[in-house]
């Protein structure tokens, strides 16, 4: 079910996502801050089929290509030894002529309550638990970033007059976050409590919002913010739909309208 995917909503949708955290370094990781831009986002003809991770890259190389003092010289280069690719760097640029490595990610996290953890920010997993924050950011600190520094990587940076040790190292790491329903006092800290964009709930309390009507978009339109002139199910309509993902252990993201026509975002989890 959904719409089909609107560039300009869900280019606006990216871009009004705030950072994952702000002024301060978590595990080390640097955010790198892009400032917004008013130019309309026109996807190039390749572009067209690809999955939600290649449109986040595509949308912030398009926003990178809109500052005056960035200049992009390298986007998605692959490494490779022998005939295996070992890794890719998202996007190497100059900032003001300093020359920057940069790790692109966009994650969907919801706070995890029905465990205890002894890390505050391993609460934030996956809404379908295969994924969690602590993964991502143990996974770029340990494998991405250092990719820039491997003897593979030097040898191709050397063919492009490029020197690893020049560059400085940052993310560009967005989230929505949503917290249990009803939404509840949790502490963010360090991160960024704007990223909140709504909350989840089980399926099995689904009943709980039985006056609401309902919208299930495609993945490559959960960017964007709820729309109200849309085609909405009924209760009894949307429990249907939602049960097939539940029943494949998928939990979906719902755009849900109140009866007094309020709108919000929602996981209806499986777990």
């Amino acid at each position: 079910m959904g719409t089909n995917l609107s560039h300009k909503d869900t280019f606006e949708g990216f871009q009004d996502t705030p950072l994952l955290w702000e002024n301060n370094n978590v595990e080390f990781l640097k955010q790198f801050s892009i400032d917004k831009t008013s130019e309309t986002f026109f996807p190039k003809t390749e572009h067209r089929k690809l999955r939600l991770g290649k449109w986040i890259e595509a949308y912030t190389s398009f926003q990178l290509q809109k500052q005056s003092n960035i200049e992009i010289l390298e986007e998605n280069l692959q490494i490779r030894s022998g005939k295996q690719t070992i890794g890719e760097l998202d996007i190497l640029l100059l900032n003001n002529n300093q020359p920057i490595h940069l790790e692109i990610a966009y994650k969907f996290y919801l706070y995890d309550s029905t465990r205890a953890y002894s890390d505050n920010l391993a609460y934030w997993i996956g809404p379908n638990r295969n994924d969690s924050f602590v993964y991502k950011i143990n996974k770029l600190r340990e494998k991405q970033l250092p990719l820039l520094f491997k003897k593979e990587t030097i040898e191709v940076l050397k063919t492009k007059n490029l020197i690893p040790d020049d560059f400085e190292q940052y993310v560009h790491f967005k989230a929505q976050l949503y917290v249990p329903y009803p939404m509840s006092n949790i502490d963010l800290t360090p991160l960024n409590k704007k990223c909140i964009q709504g909350w989840y709930l089980k399926f099995n309390f689904l009943l709980q919002l039985k006056y609401h009507k309902f919208h299930i978009p495609n993945k490559l339109n959960w960017l964007r913010k709820p729309n109200i002139a849309i085609d909405w199910l009924d209760f009894n309509e949307a429990q249907i739909a939602i049960k097939h993902y539940i029943d494949k252990r998928q939990s979906p993201l719902c755009w849900i309208k109140s009866p007094e026509n309020d709108l919000q975002k929602c996981f209806i989890t499986w777990w």
